[in-house]
């Protein structure tokens, strides 16, 4: 038994130096040898955070999925169900936040990529408009989604066809120490990946300056390669009957979305405009879905609320809205 901490240290430090040596001699053969020692850090994440504006009171989705001041719940961490986590949809440039207990400054991430969609984690101040303004200026993960877009075919009424990704595709987050031991990980599955013209903004009222006929949006969809979405698509919003399930849980029975993972796009991400680089109009969009009297619905991207939207024939030809694209 040693009989003081620095004798302990006196055996340890002979220790690694007869490890030095014997790696010194094995190079002769091509070999190398490593000491590799536990990490010493500790991080958990314990939310994963969107845009929280538009999520809370009748906005908010069920207490075990999402908290309207932190965001959604870690649902899974066994690789075999991250299908479970938030997100299952994405489009270019939206991003969240990993809100994690521990010394984030001093883990490194990889970037992980899939059928040409990139998730990239950096560390960032956070200052948005959907933070709540008590955590605004803190430092936080950030995890950004950049993939397929069309934004420089916007005014090109047939557009020339871009990547349209194979999903789902799983994506695993690997936070590492300086030795490049894992400390912390969080996994995900996109199911369908979105492509909007809706920009760029008409800033009087963020409204789009895209706004077309249902026919000419179904063409620009067409010509990428993707297709207008249904509601169900895009918001759990029970009004329509034609929302994703699981539908929305308020009380009141509005036509809005609640915030869930995997009832839809808008009911995911929240209000669109907050992401400022995604470059989202604050606009109803077409959904393929048809009203009565030969109209289309409509969904909004702020609260999910669906909308009869006039088709474009007869005598309401005039009937325009910007469009949200996805595959599959």
């Amino acid at each position: 038994m040693l009989k003081s901490p620095k004798t302990a240290l006196l055996v340890l430090a002979l220790l690694l130096f007869l490890q030095a040596l014997n790696g010194k001699i094995a190079r002769a053969d091509n070999r190398s040898d490593a000491i590799i020692l536990p990490s010493t850090l500790v991080a958990v994440i314990d939310y994963v955070r969107p845009t929280l504006y538009w999520g809370n009171g009748k906005y908010a989705g069920p207490v075990d999925i999402w908290n309207p001041n932190k965001g959604f719940l870690i649902q899974s961490t066994n690789p075999e169900s991250y299908n479970l986590n938030f997100p299952t949809t994405g489009a270019h440039n939206l991003y969240f936040d990993l809100l994690i207990t521990g010394d984030i400054e001093e883990l490194t991430w990889e970037p992980v990529t899939h059928e040409g969609i990139t998730a990239t984690v950096t560390n960032v101040v956070a200052n948005d408009v959907g933070v709540p303004r008590e955590d605004r200026g803190q430092v936080v993960t950030r995890v950004r989604l950049t993939g397929p877009e069309a934004s420089n075919q916007w005014d090109n009424p047939n557009p020339r066809r871009i990547t349209v990704p194979r999903l789902p595709q799983t994506f695993e987050l690997v936070g590492r120490d300086i030795y490049g031991g894992e400390v912390v990980k969080y996994g995900f599955v996109l199911r369908q990946w979105f492509v909007h013209r809706s920009g760029p903004l008409i800033t009087s009222h963020h409204r789009s300056s895209q706004e077309k006929t249902y026919s000419d949006q179904l063409a620009w969809c067409n010509s990428l390669g993707y297709r207008i979405p249904r509601v169900r698509d895009l918001t759990n919003s029970i009004c329509s009957n034609l929302g994703a399930t699981p539908s929305c849980t308020s009380s009141d029975y509005g036509n809005h979305y609640t915030r869930h993972i995997g009832a839809g796009f808008f009911a995911e991400w929240g209000s669109m405009y907050d992401y400022t680089d995604a470059g989202f109009a604050n606009d109803g969009f077409w959904t393929s879905d048809p009203h009565y009297g030969g109209a289309k619905f409509g969904v909004d991207s702020s609260a999910g609320g669906g909308h009869r939207a006039r088709n474009d024939g007869g005598d309401i030809a005039d009937a325009v809205r910007a469009v949200i694209c996805t595959a599959p």
